[in-house]
């Protein structure tokens, strides 16, 4: 056997090798996961967010630009849904989509986060990042069965270009404050850590 070879004999005992096995499963099971938005193609059609240029990704505390605040999107129930309507409420606007295994994860927690804070004016708002046309009755759906209780409609480009800023990968949640600035943005969805950092997010933003 050459030097080289008892080397990597060495090198990968089983003490070390199921070090790294357990290692690799600790990540898969806490670690944050999240989707491409674009991984819907041939589902229900994605909407298309990626701009040519991607932008930075937006820092903390950026105020919304006015094409997210004032846009009329389009909603399950019909109503349009306008950001600027929640003016002086804390908002969780929360990018998913319907096939999105870690949406389907944190959905849950949101419709429980709204049902604790609506009373001291928390708002929630989920914006499926789908075709609308062609996601609408599965929307609905998903919406009814998850009791998602609180506006749910679709994202529109532009509204999704401002918010994502080049980073498309869903979910996407953004706490934003009573005067309309991004106080934290969370990407992906992770059961160990998301569901309290969200909330303390929240309590943040409510106390601010």
């Amino acid at each position: 056997m050459s030097k080289e070879n008892r080397e990597q004999n060495h090198y990968l005992t089983p003490a070390r090798l199921a070090l790294t096995v357990l290692v690799l499963s600790l990540i898969a099971a806490f670690g944050v996961s999240s989707c491409n938005s674009t991984d819907g193609i041939g589902k229900p059609g994605p909407v298309s967010i990626n701009p040519a240029k991607p932008a930075p990704a937006a820092p903390g505390s950026m105020a919304l630009p006015s094409v997210v605040l004032d846009a009329e999107l389009q909603s399950i129930n019909g109503h349009p849904i306008k950001i600027s309507d929640y003016a002086g409420k804390v908002l969780v606007v929360n990018l998913w989509a319907t096939w999105c295994g870690p949406c389907r994860m944190e959905i849950p927690e949101l419709v429980k986060l709204h049902k604790e804070y609506r009373a001291k004016g928390l708002q929630v708002v989920g914006l499926s990042t789908e075709n609308p046309e062609a996601s609408a009755e599965g929307v609905r759906r998903f919406a009814q069965e998850y009791k998602m209780d609180y506006p749910v409609g679709w994202v529109s480009q532009d509204v999704a270009i401002a918010l994502m800023q080049g980073r498309d990968a869903i979910p996407q949640s953004f706490v934003i404050s009573r005067d309309g600035r991004i106080v934290k943005r969370f990407i992906g969805f992770s059961a160990a850590g998301t569901p309290q950092q969200l909330r303390d997010a929240i309590e943040q933003a409510l106390k601010g």
